[in-house]
């Protein structure tokens, strides 16, 4: 079945102008009160980076394995919850995102397409500010690894894909089932506990590391690290397990999303 035509990518491409007057609306919205403005995007995790070298690396000096720089800990701290926070934010906004929109469903005639689309730029447009403030701070500290940091960007498209289409998935269910909101958010305080985020993959006993190697989110977070606080390459293969995952979900949740519009809009 062809969920993403040809037509739907034109239908998309000439839907452009809303789908970006959205997503500034959606930005503007947020700081529309706020005398400081835009710069609170900014002042957030900026804050959250220097305290967590400040506190690991300063006063706990904390140290990772293998690692001599005083900051590897705050790096891999940053590495975790920063993409971390871009995956949540994704699945946050999707499993709300047709109830958000109600009113545009019903009384407007766009491509429904557009919704997720909307959602994934908003996500992405606040990740790549706190990266490009975490970019800033490796230069500074003299913990660039190099060029091998590029190699984090398909890794970021895989997360992305991944976070979509369980995204949508939620957001479809969550229109027939309001319970699913609430129920996913404890759910993913299990996931994040379950990845290794603030603890290293290397320091669980090997029972414990063939439970979290299950968790789709584990071999992606370990690229992050090895990239960013070691400049060590990912191993490709590793991720495949998690590109299967993501395509599965992307194509099984376009084909609910197609089949379950209409009662989607009867519902809201």
């Amino acid at each position: 079945m062809d969920l993403i035509s040809s037509t739907k990518l034109t239908a998309i491409y000439r839907y452009r102008g809303f789908i970006f007057s959205s997503v500034k609306r959606e930005f503007d919205s947020r700081y529309r009160n706020s005398v400081l403005g835009p710069a609170w995007l900014v002042l957030n995790p900026l804050a959250q980076i220097l305290m967590f070298t400040l506190v690991f690396s300063q006063l706990m000096r904390t140290r990772l394995p293998g690692v001599e720089s005083p900051f590897g800990y705050s790096i891999f701290l940053c590495a975790g919850l920063l993409t971390w926070g871009l995956f949540a934010d994704i699945l946050n906004r999707s499993q709300n995102m047709f109830l958000d929109n109600a009113n545009f469903l019903k009384k407007i005639s766009f491509p429904r397409i557009c919704i997720p689309i909307i959602v994934i730029l908003n996500s992405c447009l606040g990740f790549a500010i706190i990266l490009s403030l975490f970019v800033g701070f490796l230069l500074i500290s003299g913990n660039f690894p190099g060029w091998i940091f590029f190699a984090i960007a398909p890794i970021i498209l895989l997360q992305i894909f991944l976070a979509a289409g369980l995204g949508m998935f939620l957001g479809v269910l969550n229109v027939f089932f309001r319970d699913i909101g609430h129920l996913f958010g404890i759910v993913l305080q299990f996931w994040f506990w379950l990845t290794p985020i603030v603890y290293p993959f290397a320091v669980l006993p090997d029972w414990a590391q063939r439970i979290v190697m299950l968790n789709p989110m584990t071999p992606i977070m370990i690229s992050y690290q090895g990239i960013l606080v070691q400049g060590l390459p990912p191993i490709w293969f590793s991720l495949f397990p998690a590109v299967l995952l993501a395509c599965a979900l992307c194509f099984f949740s376009a084909l609910l999303f197609k089949r379950l519009i209409g009662e989607m809009v009867d519902e809201l």
